[in-house]
């Protein structure tokens, strides 16, 4: 029975669409869920004769509160949904785990002269992204294809199209046309963007043709040269043509899903089809499943988690069962792709050999994955059992937090927190921290207690940031930053297992212990607190490099009369950089939102002066 605070919660909700938020005793967000109807939708889970599935009556008595949202229609509610699970990461949600580490291929194209990057992350910039690719190896692989097709810059740079260096070896092979050093056609470099954005698409069949096309126009404009590159593009285009396996004479746009769960978690299969042919194909893993649970609910929530932030959006989707949500969530796709989107499920035919195959690629996928798993949790359980019994630990050392400091010739002094939770770095949870209190001097001492003050006192105070307390405190250093860690914790009233881990050595420092800990240099437990101390130091220093570039750019602007903090961000907003400020023209200069003539010959003026000092 729900208790009084949810039960009045219960008599006033509104008849409206929305989004529904379940919390636990801890205030925790449990699960996320949609209706149409959230009076309908939320009592039904808590009526006698509701027939309810093992799991949900796990959840109905895990309830404590709840929250809602309401929205306008159901769509709304849909694209609420989806963000709210990315956000919180619901235990009792179907969760797609985090594919951030598959990378993708992004095409600059909001900038004058777009660039081919790898990247890890699908923005909403304005830029093209393609993928997920399986592994690095094949992005890289298919940029270096890139790169020899197509004359677009290769090394990574922007560019705007002015003269800033001379060209490189690269535009001398025929390979770029040398942006850089405003040596490019704008039409002619946009025309090559579009050819890499056909060939990323696998719409090889048009780039040949619009190839064959400029081929001749050159021709006829007796650009032999032009004309001889085209042909050699061609030539390649159809080598990677024959090595692509058609297996579809829609020649449409399609993607394949298949789901295989097992033990609480599902392995989701996926082909990328592209104009009939099969172009790629990736698997993706689903938590918050039960083997005896319906199909259909994992495959909706994948197809609408995965789809959320998609680099792209197929013509058909093909699926192994029918969903619920079919119509609505047919409308948000289309609204996504700006086109129909279909989503067809097929009980024979070629289509069907196709969810078939998919199908028996997610088994493949779903054993190695849990032989992966199981080798790692096997290396991570004995790491924390050998550090459990080196300090005598009452428990395992589930969550460990490690800090370290970091400055720069005595100045930019700032601190890290990096957290290994099961033997794993958990970026989400990684703090740093600018140091607030110092005579600008190092002093790594005091500057390890003020963090660690920071941090516990926060924790006390019920800051969802630090609310979680670690089973272990490990510091960069030896006695002295063990000692300041003590301080730390005797300041707070919070006591905490710690140890120092000395650079020297290797060897762990323990609070009111005169000998050290020497882990057997052959140890999982010395790798996992070396890569946990590598790895503060590293974020240390990222974030000090941060603080000391923000640091410059002010400092050389602010030093000159007539800029304020206004202008200041207005030129960095217009130029990008401090080095574009310094080498813009003066009417470019007095061009910018807030500037003046008489301004920006002041700031050339100190530039000048600046470059002309010993």
């Amino acid at each position: 029975m729900p208790n009084a605070q949810l039960q009045e919660k219960l008599d006033t909700l509104p008849t409206k669409p929305g989004c529904y938020l379940y919390k636990d005793a801890n205030g925790q967000i449990i699960y996320v869920g949609k209706a149409v109807n959230l009076r309908n939708r939320v009592r039904s889970y808590f009526q006698k004769s509701a027939n309810l599935t093992p799991k949900v009556r796990r959840l109905v008595q895990t309830i404590h509160d709840m929250e809602f949202i309401v929205v306008e229609s159901e769509l709304e509610a849909l694209v609420l949904e989806c963000n709210l699970i990315k956000k919180y990461q619901p235990h009792f949600n179907v969760r797609l785990r985090d594919d951030k580490h598959y990378p993708y291929l992004c095409i600059t194209t909001s900038e004058p002269f777009p660039r081919l990057l790898l990247t890890r992350r699908v923005r909403q910039d304005g830029n093209r992204y393609f993928g997920p690719y399986t592994n690095s190896r094949a992005v890289y692989a298919t940029m270096d294809l890139i790169n020899r097709l197509f004359p677009i810059v290769s090394c990574g740079k922007p560019f705007d199209g002015r003269p800033v260096q001379k060209p490189c070896l690269y535009h001398h092979m025929g390979q770029c046309l040398a942006p850089c050093a405003g040596l490019a056609e704008k039409s002619e470099y946009q025309q090559a963007v579009r050819d890499v954005i056909v060939f990323l698409e696998g719409k090889q069949e048009k780039l040949i043709k619009d190839l064959r096309r400029q081929m001749e126009r050159a021709a006829e404009d007796l650009l032999f040269e032009r004309a001889a590159r085209l042909r050699d593009q061609i030539v390649a285009v159809e080598e990677v043509m024959a090595r692509q396996k058609v297996i579809s004479t829609r020649m449409i746009d399609q993607d394949v899903v298949a789901v295989v769960a097992d033990e609480g978690s599902a392995c989701v299969q996926m082909f990328y089809i592209r104009g009939g042919k099969l172009i790629g194909q990736n698997h993706f893993v689903l938590d918050g499943t039960e083997e005896s649970a319906d199909q259909g609910q994992a495959v909706q929530e994948f197809v609408k988690q995965y789809y959320q932030n998609a680099a792209y959006v197929p013509q058909e989707i093909i699926l192994p069962c029918d969903i619920d949500e079919t119509a609505i969530v047919e409308q948000w796709l289309r609204q996504k792709r700006g086109s129909k989107v279909e989503i067809t499920v097929p009980v024979r035919g070629d289509k069907r050999r196709l969810v078939e195959m998919a199908a028996e690629n997610a088994a493949h996928a779903m054993d190695q994955v849990r032989a992966e798993l199981r080798a790692k949790l096997n290396s991570s359980e004995r790491a924390l059992k050998e550090l459990q019994e080196a300090l005598g630990l009452e428990t395992l050392p589930n969550r460990i937090e490690c800090y370290d400091i970091s400055n720069f010739q005595g100045d930019h002094f700032v601190g890290s927190m990096v957290v290994c939770e099961q033997g794993e770095m958990n970026k989400s949870e990684y703090r740093r921290f600018k140091i607030r209190f110092h005579e600008n001097r190092p002093d790594d001492y005091a500057m390890i207690r003020e963090v660690l003050t920071r941090r516990l006192n926060e924790g006390k105070q019920g800051n969802p940031k630090f609310h979680r307390m670690p089973d272990l405190i490990i510091v960069d250093g030896g006695k002295g930053q063990v000692s300041s860690a003590m301080a730390a914790m005797e300041a707070t009233g919070v006591r905490l297992p710690l140890c120092g881990l000395a650079k020297r050595f290797e060897l762990l420092i323990l609070p009111n212990e005169p000998d050290p800990v020497a882990l057997p240099r052959t140890s999982q437990a010395l790798y996992l607190v070396q890569r946990i101390r590598d790895e503060a130091h590293r974020f240390a220093n990222a974030y000090r490099v941060i603080v000391q570039g923000r640091k410059q750019t002010r400092s050389a602007l602010d030093s000159v009369p007539g800029i304020g903090p206004k202008r200041r961000k207005a030129l960095l907003k217009q130029f990008g950089s401090l080095e574009r400020i310094r080498q813009a023209s003066l009417e470019e200069l007095a061009s910018a939102p807030g500037m003046n003539r008489t301004i920006a010959q002041a700031l050339q003026a100190y530039f000048q002066s600046s470059e002309s000092d010993p």
